[in-house]
């Protein structure tokens, strides 16, 4: 494809990852890594924050800090977003200017994050993007989260579509697979994988850009949403 070719993609809804994809949340997340590795013992905070990615706390604390009890599970899952909250989200290019574009036009799309309902509404929020209509899903929602396809299909219920009708924006290689396995086609933005790790991946996204920026959507008559995405990124 030819490097000022736009590529075009029809659906019903667009399903939104957040951190990552909408806003970058990065050194409050790795702060937070890191006071929870030194409390815990658990080695490489860096390693475990790339390789947790796009996963729940509730399973990763659980898995990492060998929490089995409910209460004192959700303690820690609040002390550490607090942390990340304090480390200040800020949102990705094109994120505000895209959501604002979709909100305009009426379209249908919500967002699915691994975030607790706590912490995506304060981060959200604290970097300055919109919500939409519906609401969004989060942690809370779903007994299984990423890479399982529950959020996404979650997602794609609370916009009343098919989730086969709906394109998943995502960074992550274990919500590129909760997309994929809901089946919805998949758009992967190089906002924290670089393209050569998602090819090089067992997991295969239908379209790969650099971020959300010129992006465009319009409604079609039959109501459907045309996406016309930039160029492939190289």
């Amino acid at each position: 494809m030819g490097q000022n070719e736009v590529r075009q993609i029809v659906v019903d809804a667009i399903l939104f990852d957040m951190d990552g994809t909408l806003i970058d949340s990065t050194p409050g997340v790795l702060k937070a890594w890191e006071t929870f590795s030194r409390d815990y013992s658990l080695g490489d905070s860096l390693a475990i924050a790339h390789e947790t990615h796009g996963r729940r706390l509730y399973d990763t604390l659980k898995e990492y800090c060998k929490i089995d009890e409910e209460n004192k599970l959700q303690e820690e899952i609040d002390r550490f977003e607090n942390e990340v909250i304090l480390g200040g989200p800020v949102a990705l290019p094109g994120a505000l200017a895209l959501l604002e574009q979709l909100n305009s036009i009426g379209a249908k799309w919500t967002i699915v994050t691994s975030a607790s309902n706590k912490f995506a509404f304060k981060a959200l929020e604290r970097a300055g993007l919109p919500q939409p209509e519906v609401g969004i899903i989060t942690s809370n929602d779903v007994v299984r989260g990423k890479p399982h396809p529950d959020p996404y299909q979650a997602g794609a219920s609370l916009c009343k579509v098919d989730a086969e009708n709906c394109l998943v924006v995502e960074d992550a290689v274990s919500g590129i697979k909760a997309g994929k396995a809901a089946g919805a086609r998949v758009l992967a933005v190089c906002t924290s994988t670089t393209k050569d790790r998602l090819l090089a991946s067992e997991v295969k996204p239908d379209d790969i850009i650099s971020n959300l920026e010129h992006i465009k959507v319009v409604v079609t008559t039959e109501g459907h949403l045309d996406i016309k995405l930039p160029a492939a990124t190289h």
